[in-house]
């Protein structure tokens, strides 16, 4: 089981999720804990890959930015529409 841990900025952004996403959200999460691979999440690296910054899928417009701390712990940096949290820079 993956333990996860919350920045100040993924709890923001997720307050001002809309309803059904945040529920979508919870729903991830949970596949999440139990395999951050798993293939509904769509988990992957992204660019520089030197950051080590990864994302997954909430649904087809919202995704979750996240850290891997170490084999049992991920930081969740912070969640929003597709294209806006690829324009920021971790």
């Amino acid at each position: 089981m993956t333990k996860i841990i919350l920045t100040q900025e993924f709890e923001n952004c997720y307050h001002k999720l809309p309803p059904a996403v945040k529920k979508k959200a919870e729903k991830q999460v949970e596949v999440f804990r139990t395999n951050p691979t798993h293939p509904s999440l769509h988990t992957e690296k992204l660019e520089p890959k030197g950051k080590q910054v990864w994302s997954f899928r909430i649904d087809r417009s919202y995704r979750v930015i996240f850290r891997f701390i170490d084999g049992q712990t991920a930081l969740f940096l912070t969640v929003g529409a597709h294209d806006w949290v690829y324009k920021l820079n971790f």
